[in-house]
C-alpha cells in the first residue's frame, strides 16, 4: 500500500521533514511520494496540516 499526496497539499515541507526513507520530495505542482522507496509507516499522513496524504 503506497501513500499519495493530493492537490490540497500547500507544500510546506512537513512531509518530507518527517519521512524516514527520505522518499518524499518537492514535485512540479506539489510534494510527491516516490512508492518504490516508501516503506508505508505513515508518519507523513500524521504531520500534514491539510489532510492531503492518505493511504492508497
Amino acid at each position: 500500500m503506497a501513500y499519495t499526496i493530493s492537490d490540497e497539499c500547500i507544500s510546506c515541507g512537513a512531509c518530507a521533514a518527517e519521512c524516514p526513507t527520505e522518499s518524499i520530495s518537492e514535485g512540479t505542482e506539489h510534494f510527491e511520494i516516490n512508492p518504490d522507496t516508501c516503506i508505508d509507516c505513515g508518519a507523513c499522513e500524521d504531520v500534514c496540516p491539510t489532510a492531503a496524504i492518505s493511504a492508497e
